[in-house]
Order: C-alpha cells, then structure tokens, then sequence
C-alpha cells in the first residue's frame, strides 16, 4: 500500500492519492469479507516489481506502434 500512494501521490497529488489508496483498501476488504479469503501482502518489492515490468511492457506497444522497436542495453553501456 505504500508503494501504491507514494507512486500515485507523486503523479496526482496527495489528497487524491489518499482517496485512491482508501478505496483500494476498502476492496480489499470486501473482497476478503465477502470471498472469506486472506489478504497476503506481498511486499513492496513485489509491488514495485509488477510496475517496473507494466511499465515496461506500455513503453514496448507505444514504441511499436510508433514503428520502433527497443533493445535492453548492456549494464556496462547503461552506467555512465
């Protein structure tokens, strides 16, 4: 959840960040009362991990769709 309204706060703001982040533990909840599941937080690391690979996988279509293609670069080439 921290990762979640640190990313969003820094996009839209706090205030609504904390609203997302609310509404976000509000399902959560229901989900768990109404399905009579457990909620497993899976760590920041994980959170953080999904992003990362989303947000690579929306720059890969939108550069498709621009008619380019990306390559990773080597770590070595990557540090300056």
């Amino acid at each position: 959840m921290g990762a979640f309204y640190r990313r969003l706060s820094a996009r839209i703001g706090k205030q609504k960040a904390v609203t997302a982040t609310a509404r976000k533990k509000a399902v959560l909840f229901y989900n768990a009362v109404r399905h009579g599941m457990t909620y497993q937080d899976q760590g920041a690391a994980a959170y953080d991990e999904r992003h990362r690979q989303r947000v690579l996988s929306n720059l890969q279509r939108r550069a498709k769709t621009l008619g380019y293609a990306l390559a990773p670069v080597p770590l070595e080439a990557a540090v300056s």
